[in-house]
């Protein structure tokens, strides 16, 4: 598919380049070019040159050819399968250490840099610690040279473990031991088929430093795997687009290389912002692609495609990382973004804006997490960053790979982890940018025919069995843990991956026949074992997600228990849920269904909750806010006028659906940004008008971005009804934040009453009270506890604070009685106003402020309440959220 729009944002000056009929579609001047990327507010702008290289054009390219190394049932064409690669041993080199190893003066230079510094080091040891540290040593210098830049220490990932506990966990998985065994086989034998022909996950998973363009203090490598192609070479400013300059060798195995040795002045033969691009001769013809492991790729104003950029910038000018990595959390409280429209006005935004404007709102509003969607490069900008082309570079849309690294570094100054919403169910179908056809096979980084289409997404799907597509999805997993410092992922479209028929059509109803069968996509739940055991392998404190709304048993139990390995998984029922509860009359709601859905989730997985996520912003579904109080919303929203009772209404159960979703749903809990005060309208990105080969016309909305971008002006502005919304929202995160509650061990549901429509529950030492009811409030309520003592409030929706009516006195204190009531040994009795969310705690002592940045206001609604008592185990009669 062909996109016609451009980047706004971006401001790259046109290189003079022409197409010349002689050559391929893709074609440069002799004349030097440069690009500068020039961000909002002048910020962080810096500038990327491509000049070329003095190059003599009557010298024959310097290049190196490879040492055969076989890896396990790659044809050459791309179309191995896991069974395949399993059962070709013999097709396999003896040399298990290297990827496609090298005999040039590149590494010869390295082995003797490692002896000179072995041999340094040794001799500066007295003979009695020699024999101490020399293995010590050799494995440092080993990791030094692998990683010259690094100082990290060498790391491994455990080896298998027996695979056994999941039906200790789940005895109802016996019956279906037969799959699940043979699913733990596979995992084994990759995980030993690596080790024995890669030297392990731990370096196959770095293919990026193989594979691509590679550095050296001689000079530049280039390798790409590309079996359907018929000759190669690397293109780009530097040789004036010469497709004779610098022609790439092939081994038998497919993969394409070039050295391109230092310029006589010692500057390497590609500038730093120089586009490139690989030429082929193809089954399908002649192509020019962006390099599949390019680091960077930009789009020039009034073209089309995409260019690779050779990003290797001088050391005096890479990102230096100034801050640790927090540890991860006990609970997750998950702030969902996207940089490019994060902005209040109708631009795209930039990482330095986001940086310096959104994180600071991200902290103070009590989020301990910030999920960035859209940060592999994706050529159609509506696709929301889900259709990827370049799957190792970051959006050249919003900055420089440079200003990611400097966002990342402030979200860890302010105590915030950073996960990537990554995608690697499918990939973009583009051939002109992407992998799609690459080596002009339809085979070569996906399956063939059908069963590599998503017919849903118009989109590629991988070949799971493929053992370079494994190379490249697993060291795509690591680089940007490793280059960029995220935190961890939130993996899209897990569902698709697991299932051959992709989730699509298909109503899942819980029984096991629908995880453990033939439908089952054992090569795609293996790629996903092995992604997460070298995740949490190699970067312990490293968090991963899984978008999977089938249910699937044993997906966030660890891989050695015999596990698909992640932390969370989404729980995606329960927005579908509120949607589908939106639609009824009040009268209509049932406790009970709400309750069920909440805690319907497998015990010991734990779940990111989330009452909406960008999902139900984007044209053609509403957010909740819109659901409840839709057009009213552009009139009544301003506390200078009426409110409307569809306002109060929806004010009110806004934010009672998000505290019942963060108090019941799972571990973790997610909000799309805007969302946490109600922002009005939807998500629609700019798009022209789509013509269809039958004739037909899909109207766009004239490429505006008035639609695509976040209004947090609405959200500040103490005159509008939305700050009450943000300020409760506030309010609910430092709630858990000083309590925990969504991780305690102590949960119990006292109370689903149809005819009052209340809810009531307990977490930690904190007792919830949902009052639904539209009319009706109780004054005397009696509410079932566990512990004795005085309660206090700490959270109600109904304070005017946050928009309410301000109907409960919260100098009040409530004192427990002996008794049973709603099978709780103890009650108190509360006042529960209608259409409210009261939070009553424990208390003993005086409040302690620990946050002085948090409001006064919120302070005195969340910090009121005297530090909880010491927990006491669960009593037994306890009632488990998930039953």
């Amino acid at each position: 598919m062909v996109y016609t729009y451009s980047a706004s944002g971006l401001r790259l000056p046109c290189a003079t380049s022409v197409y010349r009929s002689s050559q391929s579609s893709f074609n440069g001047s002799s004349r030097n070019s440069s690009f500068s990327l020039l961000l909002k507010k002048n910020q962080f702008s810096r500038k990327i040159f491509a000049q070329n290289s003095s190059y003599d054009s009557d010298s024959s390219p310097s290049t190196v050819a490879s040492k055969k190394v076989r890896v396990p049932g790659d044809q050459g064409d791309g179309s191995s399968s896991l069974t395949d690669q399993l059962e070709s041993p013999s097709t396999i080199s003896d040399d298990p250490q290297v990827i496609h190893d090298v005999d040039s003066k590149e590494m010869r230079d390295n082995k003797k840099i490692k002896a000179e510094e072995q041999e340094s080091v040794l001799s500066t040891l007295s003979s009695n610690d020699e024999e101490a540290h020399a293995e010590e040593l050799s494995a440092l210098l080993n990791w030094k040279v692998r990683n010259p830049n690094s100082e990290a220490k060498p790391r491994s990932i455990p080896p298998p473990g027996a695979g056994q506990r999941i039906y200790e966990i789940d005895p109802t998985l016996s019956g279906f031991r037969q799959h699940l065994d043979y699913r733990y086989a596979q995992y084994k034998r990759m995980r030993e088929e690596i080790d024995k022909y890669e030297g392990g996950l731990e370096v196959f998973s770095r293919g990026y430093e193989k594979l691509g363009f590679t550095r050296s203090e001689t000079g530049i490598t280039y390798r790409e795997w590309a079996p359907g192609a018929k000759s190669a070479a690397v293109i780009g400013d530097f040789n004036n687009w010469n497709p004779n300059a610098d022609v790439m060798n092939r081994d038998e195995f497919g993969v394409w290389e070039i050295f391109l040795p230092n310029n006589v002045d010692g500057s390497p033969a590609i500038p730093h912002g120089s586009r490139v691009k690989i030429r082929m001769e193809t089954p399908s013809g002649i192509k020019d692609s962006i390099p599949a492991w390019i680091k960077f790729s930009v789009q020039a104003p009034g073209e089309i495609p995409f260019n690779g950029i050779y990003y290797d910038p001088p050391e005096e000018e890479k990102y230096v990382f100034k801050h640790p990595q927090p540890k991860r959390p006990k609970s997750l409280r998950i702030y969902e973004s996207h940089v490019g429209m994060s902005s209040t006005e109708p631009i795209i935004n930039t990482y330095a804006n986001f940086r310096d404007d959104v994180l600071p709102r991200i902290k103070k509003l009590g989020y301990n997490a910030v999920q960035i969607m859209a940060i592999q490069e994706h050529s159609y900008y509506a696709s929301f960053g889900y259709h990827v082309t370049n799957f190792f570079a970051p959006s050249s849309r919003f900055g420089t790979p440079d200003d990611l690294k400097s966002l990342i570094d402030k979200a860890h100054e302010l105590g915030i982890l950073v996960l990537m919403d990554i995608v690697h169910s499918h990939a973009s179908n583009n051939t002109l940018d992407g992998l799609n056809m690459f080596d002009g096979t339809d085979a070569h980084y996906f399956h063939s025919g059908s069963k590599g289409h998503h017919w849903l997404w118009d989109s590629r799907l991988f070949n799971y069995g493929s053992w370079e597509v494994l190379r490249f999805l697993l060291s795509n997993a690591r680089w940007w843990l490793e280059e960029y410092k995220f935190d961890g992922y939130r993996f899209d479209g897990v569902t698709s991956m697991m299932y051959t028929h992709h989730g699509l059509q298909v109503a899942f109803t819980g029984n096991y026949h629908e995880y453990f069968g033939y439908e089952t996509d054992v090569d795609a739940v293996v790629y996903l074992m092995l992604v997460n055991d070298m995740i949490h392998g190699l970067y312990p404190e490293a968090v991963t997600i899984g978008e999977d709304v089938s249910g699937m048993p044993t997906f966030c139990i660890p891989v050695q228990d015999g596990g698909v390995g992640f932390d969370y998984r989404l729980h995606m029922a329960i927005a579908d849920k509120w949607i589908e509860i939106l639609k009824k009359r009040d009268e209509d709601w049932k406790m009970g269904d709400i309750v069920h859905t909440l805690t319907n989730r497998r015990w010991s997985e734990k779940c990111v909750a989330y009452a909406e996520s960008h999902d139900q912003a984007l044209v053609g579904d509403k957010t909740i806010a819109f659901w409840l109080m839709d057009k009213d919303m552009y009139d009544f929203m301003a506390l200078d006028r009426p409110s409307t009772p569809l306002i109060d209404r929806g004010i009110a159960l806004h934010k009672m659906i998000r505290l019942i979703t963060m108090g019941l749903g799972g571990e973790g809990y997610l909000n799309f940004m805007g969302n946490e005060f109600g922002h009005p309208e939807w998500i629609d990105f700019p798009r022209g008008d789509r013509h269809l080969p039958n004739g037909s016309v899909i109207p766009g909305n004239n490429n505006s971005y008035d639609k695509c971008r976040r209004r947090f002006d609405l959200g500040d502005a103490d005159y509008l009804r939305y700050h009450g919304m943000q300020e409760f929202d506030q309010a609910m995160q430092h709630l858990e934040e000083k309590y925990g509650f969504m991780t305690s061990e102590h949960q119990y549901i006292s109370r689903k009453d149809e005819g009052d429509r209340v809810i009531v529950f307990e977490r930690d030492n904190l007792v919830f009270v949902f009052n639904f009811h539209w009319h009706k409030s109780y004054f005397d309520y009696r509410v079932g506890c566990l512990k004795p003592g005085k309660y206090k409030i700490v959270l109600d929706s109904d304070d005017s604070l946050f928009g309410g009516f301000n109907r409960l006195n919260h100098n009040a204190e409530y004192f427990s009685s002996e008794g049973w009531y709603d099978d709780r040994p103890r009650s108190i009795l509360v006042y529960a106003p209608s259409r409210t969310a009261v939070v009553y705690a424990l208390f003993e002592d005086e409040p302690e402020v620990v946050d002085k940045s948090v409001p006064v206001e919120i302070l005195k609604t969340v910090e009121a309440a005297a530090e909880p008592v010491e927990e006491s185990e669960p009593d037994e009669e306890s009632e488990p959220l998930d039953s």
